[in-house]
């Protein structure tokens, strides 16, 4: 899962960046509004964390923008001034979540599990599919009650596919949502990384079927469901 930070405060961004790595996620920082919204036609990510007073661009013209593009990804507002008026302007506008600063930092780890666990359209903290389950808040895949041994990257890959369960993933998507900013992650690579997740999970039944020049994806739990572009 990939969360991009726009927050102008340099120790809260590196706090908030520090706790996210820590729990598992790539995590990149911007610190005005202007960069938040580039980063967001650039790139595609899970979250946008956004602070509202930004220089150069206020947060909710950034996410005005972002849903005038039509850009589903949850928003959790954070900001100083927590009025009525301007958390209902925000989430009229398309936010999904809102905290005041100051904040409980385990309050906010826990709002990130429940909006990214929400547009994964999972209504539990347990992803289940066929033999294997994978336990959001702990990151931990099991086949039969097994903990599997999987690295970092490949937790971070398996929770990608099944959280996208039944659409096709190009590689291009998969270096946009497992790298942050900076890190020399190709293609190529990944093909790496998803050969040593196959080994892995293919014991368990489930089969990550690879679609030249589309992608990957899971395959569908039944033989007369169909793959998904």
């Amino acid at each position: 899962m990939h969360i991009l930070i726009a927050e102008d405060d340099s120790i809260l961004a590196d706090g908030l960046s520090r706790s996210l790595r820590y729990d598992g996620y790539a995590v990149d920082v911007v610190s005005d509004g202007a960069a938040a919204d580039s980063a967001l036609q650039l790139q595609s990510f899970d979250l946008l964390i956004l602070d509202l007073d930004l220089p150069r661009m206020h947060g909710l013209a950034v996410l005005r923008m972002l849903r005038q593009r039509s850009t589903p990804i949850p928003v959790l507002i954070l900001t100083a001034s927590d009025t009525v008026e301007q958390r209902v302007t925000g989430l009229d506008l398309g936010a999904d979540d809102y905290m005041a600063k100051p904040f409980a930092l385990s309050e906010l780890e826990a709002r990130v599990r429940a909006l990214t666990r929400r547009s994964a359209g999972a209504s539990s903290t347990l992803l289940k599919y066929k033999r294997l389950t994978f336990d959001l808040n702990g990151r931990i895949a099991r086949i039969d009650d097994q903990p599997l041994e999987l690295s970092a990257r490949e937790t971070s890959l398996l929770e990608i596919f099944l959280s996208r369960c039944g659409r096709m993933i190009s590689k291009n998507q998969f270096v946009d949502l497992l790298c942050e900013w900076g890190e020399e992650v190709t293609p190529n690579a990944i093909e790496v990384y998803i050969h040593r997740l196959r080994k892995k999970i293919e014991p368990g039944g489930v089969k990550i079927v690879t679609v030249r020049g589309l992608g990957y994806c899971l395959e569908p739990e039944s033989r007369s469901d169909t793959i998904a572009a």
